[in-house]
């Protein structure tokens, strides 16, 4: 019989969230505190109360429980369910000396249960890692900073080493092309849409600090010759959402064999009425469609796991948007989920900061 092994790091996955339920009150819930950080819905406080909680919550409540009930598993939440199993695979992979939970930055379980579960253990050191490959202050830096904010009040304060992005980490890309591989080897396709969760253009803005970000983007950077902000990585651009979104396409299309005139890049899930990166998915399709390119294949890599937005937005509203246009046949590729490259993905992501030292 061997001795139990205390674990010595500890690494919080944490991912957006989803509601309880699909009960319109949960699904309520769910909005409120999600559109009430300052970080998603950046206006003043007061402004953002009226619009969340007599406007957004209270009429958008009702679609989103229809939606959201139209891709519930039997477990739940597609999105909690994947994050759950890959939580218990990635915990199996890293073994005793890791202890390996999951929280949720909105709702169920919250980042404050799960780092309960971390405190007071003796851990050297927490890992966080936020499920979203392109940093964005909205997702990324809000997990960020709740977790800050949490841990400040224990009376010892571990080592904390947050991953900031992994949008160009060698694994992630390998894990998204082996789906894509898979789809291009079925069938042929006249073209691929790379499409990414949208963020208004101000928070892009807020967070360059040349000046310059957005005022040579156009709609189409695949198109030769046309300039666009985003068409390198580079030290001015390192930390931006839309330039990372560009940079993992870039990665995925020379992985999967493809040229420049093969995909195209876009931006969804816009809300009220202020400029969101561009080119917009839903324009996007039919500008495409009219252009000829019949068969489409869809992948979204800002999403590690299968949700609404992948599920129902671009599988399903999509799909129509294109068939009403006139295309022929249309293919949403699956998240990462819970598959064994992605495993592999988040344990080489955690080793990188945690070597493992002798006792």
């Amino acid at each position: 019989m061997t001795d139990k092994v205390t674990p010595r790091i500890g690494v919080l996955l944490v991912n957006l969230g989803t509601p309880d339920s699909t009960k319109t009150g949960d699904v309520r819930k769910y909005l409120r505190e999600f559109l009430m950080d300052g970080r998603v819905l950046d206006v003043p406080y007061v402004l953002r109360f009226l619009l969340v909680n007599l406007i957004i919550a209270p009429f958008r409540a009702s679609k989103s429980a229809k939606l959201y009930r139209k891709v519930w598993l039997s477990e739940g939440s597609p999105l909690l369910v994947y994050s759950q199993r890959a939580t218990a695979l990635l915990q199996e992979t890293l073994g005793e000396e890791f202890k390996v939970v999951l929280g949720m930055r909105y709702q169920s379980p919250s980042i404050e249960k799960a780092l309960l579960e971390l405190k007071g253990k003796g851990l050297d050191k927490i890992i966080v890692v936020p499920l979203f490959p392109q940093y964005a202050s909205a997702s990324t830096g809000s997990a960020q900073e709740k977790v800050m904010e949490l841990v400040s009040k224990w009376q010892i304060v571990p080592e904390i080493a947050f991953i900031q992005s992994f949008f160009d980490h060698p694994k992630f890309i390998e894990a998204f092309a082996a789906i894509g591989k898979r789809h291009l080897e079925t069938q042929p396709y006249d073209h691929v849409i790379f499409s990414y969760h949208g963020l208004p253009e101000r928070h892009i803005r807020k967070g360059d600090h040349t000046g310059t970000c957005l005022q040579a983007a156009k709609l189409n950077p695949a198109i030769e010759g046309e300039p666009n902000c985003c068409a390198t990585m580079h030290a001015d651009n390192r930390g931006c959402y839309r330039a990372q979104c560009f940079a993992t396409t870039r990665l995925l299309a020379d992985a999967l064999g493809l040229v420049a005139k093969d995909y195209t890049v876009s931006f969804q899930s816009r809300l009220l009425n202020d400029p969101w990166l561009k080119p917009y998915t839903d324009l996007i399709i039919k500008d495409l469609v009219g252009k000829g390119k019949k068969r489409i294949l869809t992948f979204s890599p800002s999403f590690i796991a299968d949700c609404l937005e992948t599920i129902e937005e671009i599988g399903e509203e999509y799909k129509e948007v294109f068939e009403d246009a006139g295309g022929e046949h249309w293919q949403m590729a699956e998240s990462l989920n819970d598959s064994p490259i992605w495993i592999e993905t988040l344990k080489s992501l955690v080793l990188h900061y945690a070597p493992i030292l002798p006792r």
